[in-house]
């Protein structure tokens, strides 16, 4: 099944890439409605919109899910059920693919639930306790943009259709078309994880690596960035802009710092997806939006490739995911770690990689635009700890010595994985410049001082020395961050985020439920209730029982009974 699959996703990315490349060259789109019934004057009419920019994506997230699935034909080799993850995961791609084609707010429900439903089957394929807190999570959190969706839907009703791409126009005007924006925007937020909603995101680690692979780059993640670059002009002419410039900043900051607090390789890599969807949802809001849609693909190429990698490393380890027990991994596992490497390099923005083409662009926008202090100062400190991670993360993994065992079973043998990773590396290297000359084929001038050219330059660097320094420990090293151990704690912990989203709401209800439980179920509504009524029918059975036992006393005293009974009512009469 696995090749199948592998197969004809391949199939349809190519052609899609195709068309949309010949649609985006003749600027041309095709609207198709299908109506499915019509009672008197009311139709239900299912719509479908392919453009350059919805089959582009389309041609991506098949692209990334074909290489995932002949990837998972190796990682997941020991599963009884692979069928069933493959099954899980096709399923989770038509949710997306059906999000991705609509302009109606109906369907694009429709496959907003699929990919929240399937992500919960999916983070919950592993049976332990800990990946069903995080399902759990993750399905509840996604459930607050699915109702602000459906809230959407029953305003929309006041305009007589579903069909958004028709109102966009009215809604940059109408300030009570901007209550649909607003509501749109929160369903983007809670799918996207910015703040105050970005706590899901690290739990969600507890799928499989492949699904992570998957969700992390150009499905469920990028779900919500993808509906806000369609609902873009309403961005453009409200306060909502200033706002989500500002929540999207601060989620960039906060996931990079927590990135560098954190040790586990797959929790670091999430993070620093979230640090890239703030910085989607940032320059979105000022109005770029091919700019935010271009980075959601380059990102989409190298954040899978990253995931990859991980999966690969985590597999040859025994199953071990904390980076220090890591090490000199570039000897024991170098194609691996070349892929690692290339995938790392894009993300922190180096020159002539995938990821730079739209990174360095986006800070270059920045820096021409007309934006406070402090949105400039998120965007480059953030991109800063981008780097600083980054090279944490390949120092501990790459260098030095191995500190998982003195016999280490690591190989670079796993060919249909790396055949995968492969693919995927290709794409890294060229896939920004190919993109670039599709998506801008007249460039802007960005006309900037020679200060701010190499500030982005310059914050790399700094952020990169800084990663390195930080990473540097040996024997009998002090580690500085013991010293004021509260602030560590709340900088790596996402500014406690975890625990007001999910322990401080969840605790206090369940006190409630135990006392509850205690004086109801187990105390008086037992004791007056089923219990009493058990020991009622037991006691009356046994006695029933006594009676029915033969016993010629028993027999005798009801002989005696009757005739007095007989006697008195004989008297009676």
């Amino acid at each position: 099944m696995c090749t199948i699959s592998f197969f004809s996703l391949l199939t349809f990315s190519l052609l899609s890439f195709l068309l949309g490349t010949i649609f985006i060259m003749e600027d041309y789109s095709i609207f198709i409605e299908w109506e499915v019934v019509s009672i008197n004057s009311m139709s239900i009419v299912m719509t479908l919109l392919f453009d350059w920019m919805s089959l582009i994506f389309m041609s991506f997230v098949l692209m990334i899910s074909s290489l995932v699935i002949f990837y998972s034909k190796e990682y997941m080799e020991s599963d009884y059920k692979i069928n069933r993850f493959i099954m899980l995961v096709l399923m989770f791609v038509s949710s997306m693919m059906l999000l991705i084609i609509s302009p109606n707010l109906i369907s694009i429900l429709l496959g907003w639930d699929g990919l929240g439903l399937v992500s919960y089957c999916l983070v919950i394929y592993f049976q332990n306790v800990k990946s069903y807190n995080a399902g759990m999570l993750t399905a509840l959190s996604n459930r607050i943009g699915d109702v602000a969706l459906l809230l959407a839907i029953a305003w929309m009703l006041n305009y007589g259709g579903w069909n958004y791409i028709f109102y966009l126009e009215v809604m940059k005007s109408n300030t009570e078309m901007l209550i649909i924006g607003t509501l749109i925007m929160l369903a983007a937020m809670t799918k996207s994880a910015q703040i105050p909603f970005s706590s899901w995101l690290p739990a969600a680690m507890a799928a499989p690596t492949p699904v992570s692979a998957l969700v992390h780059s150009s499905t469920l993640v990028t779900a919500g960035v993808y509906l806000l670059i369609r609902f873009n002009i309403v961005l453009s002419s409200s306060w909502m802009g200033n706002f989500l410039l500002l929540v999207s900043g601060l989620t960039m900051f906060m996931s990079g710092l927590g990135a560098n607090y954190e040790f586990d390789l797959k929790k670091i890599i999430a993070l620093s997806t979230l640090s890239q969807l703030g910085l989607m949802m940032s320059i979105l809001s000022m109005g770029y939006y091919k700019l935010a849609f271009f980075h959601l693909l380059t990102h989409a190429l190298f954040k899978a490739l990253l995931f990859m990698c991980a999966g690969a490393i985590i597999h040859n380890m025994n199953n071990c995911q904390d980076i220090r027990l890591m090490g000199n991994l570039s000897i024991m596992m170098p194609l691996t770690s070349s892929c690692f490497n290339v995938a790392n390099l894009a993300l922190c923005g180096m020159p002539f990689l995938a990821g730079f083409y739209s990174k360095d662009l986006i800070l270059e926008m920045v820096s021409m635009s007309y934006i406070n202090f402090f949105s400039f100062f998120l965007f480059f400190f953030s991109t800063g700890l981008t780097v600083c991670y980054s090279f944490r993360l390949v120092y501990y993994t790459m260098t030095g010595v191995s500190n998982f065992s003195a016999l280490n079973m690591l190989n670079d043998e796993s060919w249909i994985m790396l055949k995968g990773m492969l693919g995927l590396l290709i794409l890294s290297i060229i896939g920004g410049s190919m993109l670039s000359w599709l998506i801008f084929p007249t460039p802007d001038i960005i006309v900037l001082p020679k200060m701010l050219k190499l500030l982005t330059l310059f914050v790399c660097i700094v952020g990169g020395i800084i990663g390195y320094l930080i990473s540097n420990v040996s024997l009998y090293f002090y580690n500085k961050s013991l010293n004021n151990y509260n602030s560590s704690y709340f900088l790596g912990s996402m500014w406690f985020m975890p625990h007001i989203s999910t322990y401080g709401i969840v605790n206090y209800p369940l006190i409630m439920g135990q006392l509850v439980v205690k004086s109801f179920d187990q105390g008086w509504s037992e004791y007056m209730g089923g219990q009493k009524l058990y020991y009622n029918l037991v006691k009356n059975s046994q006695f029933n029982q006594l009676l029915q036992n033969n016993n010629l006393k028993i027999y005798l005293l009801s002989f005696v009974f009757w005739i007095i009974i007989m006697y008195m009512y004989m008297i009676y009469l």
